[in-house]
C-alpha cells in the first residue's frame, strides 16, 4: 500500500502547485524498447530500430524526475515490455513510486506472468478481434490464443483489461470483443487507430467508426465492463461528427522514450519523437515553457490517455466513483 500513500501525496502537492498555474502531469507512459514479437499492421513502433536503452540505474533516475514533479500513475508498454532485459526489476522500481501498469500482447504473459506479478497493478493485454481476425491484424498466426491463455492465468490475480484498437478491419467485431471480455470476466479498453505515416493506414471509415462508437456507448450505458466513460464515447462522436470539440489537456499526460527522453507536446502529433533525457533538464521549468493552450482544441486522436484526464471533473459523482472509487477496490480486492 505504501506507493498509495506516495500517489495521495503527490496529489495533493500537485493541487496547491496547481493554485498558481503550473501544469503538472498526473500520467506517464514509458516505452521501454521498440522491439516486439508480433506484426501489427498499425503499428509504427515495431519497425523502429531500438536505441541504446536505458539501464537500470537510468530508468531509475527517469522515475526519480517523474516522481518529483509529481506524477502518480506510471505506464510501461513497447513494442513488447516483457522482450525487455530486467523487466521485473524495472517494474520493482516503480512499483514502489507509482500505481504501475503494462500494456502486453500477452504472447509470453503466460509463462512470464509470475516473475512480475507483485509489480503490476493493472495490466492491458491487447486484443483486437476474437480468434482469426486478432491473429490477422497482429501479423503472427496463433497470437490471439496465447493471449487468451495469458489473460486467463494474470486476471486470477491482478486486474486486467483488454485493449483493443478499433481499425478499419474489425469495427464489427466491437461486441464480439466486449462479449469475450464478458467470458474472461475482465474489463475491455477501445481506441481509435492513429494513422502513422510509418505504418500502414488502419483508422477505419466514418460512417463504420461512428455506428461502432454509438453501440460501445450504448453498451457502455447498458453495464457492459468497458473501462472508458459514457462521456468519452460521447466527446469522440460530438467532436467528430456534430463539431463540438472537447477541451484537450495534454499537459496532463507526459511520455518518456526507450532512451529516457521527454516526448513533446504528445503521443501522436510528433509521432513519438524524444527531445532531451528527463534526468538532465529542470523538467518543470521544460514542462510550463510549452505553450499548452495551443493543443486545447487539438481533437486528432481520442487516445484514453489523453481523453479521459481532460475530461474528469471531481464535481462529476458519476466519474469519481468509475475512475476513483471502483479502480480502487478492485486493487483491493486483488490485493486480498
Amino acid at each position: 500500500m505504501g506507493h498509495f500513500e506516495n500517489v495521495a501525496l503527490r496529489r495533493v502537492k500537485r493541487r496547491i502547485k496547481g493554485l498558481s498555474g503550473e501544469k503538472i502531469p498526473v500520467i506517464a507512459g514509458h516505452k521501454l524498447l521498440f522491439t516486439c514479437n508480433l506484426r501489427c499492421h498499425m503499428c509504427p513502433f515495431w519497425r523502429r530500430p531500438d536505441p541504446p536503452l536505458l539501464t537500470l540505474e537510468e530508468e531509475r533516475k527517469m522515475m526519480d524526475s517523474l516522481a518529483d514533479f509529481g506524477v502518480s500513475f506510471l505506464g510501461f508498454e513497447g513494442g513488447e515490455p516483457f522482450l525487455r532485459k530486467n523487466f521485473a526489476e524495472i517494474l520493482k522500481l516503480s512499483h514502489d513510486r507509482f500505481f504501475t501498469s503494462v500494456v502486453s500482447n500477452g504472447w509470453m504473459l503466460k509463462d512470464h506472468f509470475r516473475d512480475v506479478r507483485d509489480y503490476i497493478d493493472y495490466l492491458f493485454v491487447s486484443i483486437d478481434g476474437v480468434g482469426e481476425i486478432h491473429d490477422k491484424l497482429r501479423g503472427v498466426e496463433g497470437s490471439f490464443e496465447r493471449a487468451k491463455q495469458g489473460i486467463a492465468v494474470a486476471s486470477q490475480e491482478i486486474p486486467v483489461s483488454l485493449s483493443s484498437t478499433i481499425t478499419s478491419e474489425n469495427t464489427d467485431q466491437v461486441d464480439k470483443i466486449v462479449d469475450f471480455a464478458n467470458e474472461m470476466n475482465v474489463t475491455v479498453s477501445f481506441q481509435v487507430a492513429y494513422d502513422y505515416s510509418t505504418a500502414e493506414k488502419m483508422s477505419p471509415s466514418s460512417v463504420k467508426l461512428k455506428d461502432a462508437l454509438i453501440k460501445l456507448l450504448d453498451l457502455k450505458k447498458s453495464g457492459a465492463p468497458i473501462v472508458e466513460t459514457k462521456e468519452y464515447f460521447e466527446s469522440v462522436i460530438n467532436s467528430w461528427y456534430n463539431g463540438i470539440s472537447w477541451k484537450c489537456k495534454p499537459w496532463l499526460t507526459i511520455n518518456i522514450d526507450p532512451e529516457g527522453r521527454v516526448v513533446l507536446p504528445c503521443y501522436v502529433l510528433n509521432e513519438y519523437t524524444g527531445s532531451k533525457r528527463i534526468w538532465e533538464i529542470d523538467l518543470p521549468k521544460v514542462w510550463n515553457a510549452v505553450h499548452w493552450k495551443d493543443y486545447e482544441s487539438c481533437n486528432k486522436c481520442a487516445l484514453t490517455c489523453y481523453l479521459e484526464p481532460s475530461l474528469f471533473s471531481w464535481s462529476n459523482l458519476g466519474m469519481v466513483k468509475e475512475r476513483i472509487i471502483d479502480n480502487i477496490a478492485s486493487y483491493l480486492t486483488h490485493e486480498v
